[in-house]
């Protein structure tokens, strides 16, 4: 499969030290909205979309507190929809959006593709949709899915995927797509593997903000990730647990493995510099 990674928003939060480790407390930081556009055998899929055009035009419906914290961009040059026709392709063929999970900063391009079907976790409908999981509402936007998605949900069951289980969300004739349970930071959170030239690459979506909660041994993590982090996760215990095993991964496969996280902007930098 060929694979561009795409940049869907950029977020800009004073407090660089607080959040790369470095850097002065005024100082922004940079942090991205990391996407994967996939080319597959049927048609385009999208791994989260990061914001949409709609919050950029109407950015409070994000919610002001989150605004003024994470200060995003709001360029409509960056959202997923603008970057799929610079590349020459029509909103319609994006076929498939596969999501880590329904948060709105990895949601909210959901209705610039009317016509996706959105593969997401049953759990996480239920949590942000229906709403039969009692989670922090701000999370969740309810202006991203008004247009009526179509709906799929991840197969149960799965296969070993370097100790993972993994499901192969289109079925069958895509063998080289898995999604991955990494519970915990939502209640139906996923990570998505594909296999790209000669790697696989593992979008992990927030199951942790900084490199170093990964490495091998894992290095302090900023000040301010770690509060959002915890402030963030519905399951602290089942994430943190699911961030070693992540850990372990990279530690004995990272030569077939790159794992990465949905906001790191060196991990997003490194990921573009290779081939897809």
């Amino acid at each position: 499969m060929h694979i561009r990674h795409l940049n869907t928003a950029s977020l800009c939060p004073r407090g660089a030290c607080l959040v790369h480790g470095r850097g002065g407390l005024l100082e922004r930081a940079r942090m991205v909205c990391h996407v994967l556009l996939i080319e597959t055998r049927d048609g385009l899929a999208l791994v989260d979309t990061g914001l949409g055009s709609g919050d950029v035009a109407d950015p409070m419906r994000l919610g002001r507190r989150w605004v003024q914290q994470v200060s995003p961009r709001l360029d409509s040059a960056e959202t997923a929809a603008a970057q799929v026709r610079a590349l020459g392709y029509r909103i319609d063929d994006v076929r498939h959006i596969l999501l880590t999970h329904l948060d709105l900063d990895h949601a909210g391009g959901l209705p610039d593709f009317p016509k996706a079907k959105v593969h997401v976790d049953r759990l996480e409908h239920e949590a942000a949709v229906a709403r039969r999981i009692k989670v922090r509402r701000s999370r969740y936007i309810d202006a991203h899915w008004r247009h009526g998605p179509d709906w799929a949900w991840y197969a149960e069951g799965g296969e070993d995927w370097f100790g993972f289980r993994g499901v192969r969300a289109l079925g069958e004739h895509e063998p080289d797509l898995l999604v991955i349970p990494l519970y915990g930071h939502t209640p139906g959170h996923r990570g998505v593997a594909v296999r790209g030239a000669g790697r696989w690459w593992l979008h992990a979506g927030d199951s942790f903000y900084f490199p170093g909660q990964i490495e091998t041994p894992p290095s302090p993590t900023p000040l301010g990730l770690r509060f959002f982090q915890r402030r963030a996760d519905t399951d602290r215990a089942q994430r943190i647990a699911n961030q070693r095993r992540l850990g372990e991964l990279k530690a004995a496969h990272g030569d077939r493995v790159t794992v990465f996280n949905a906001h790191d902007a060196s991990s997003y930098d490194a990921c573009c510099a290779q081939p897809g």
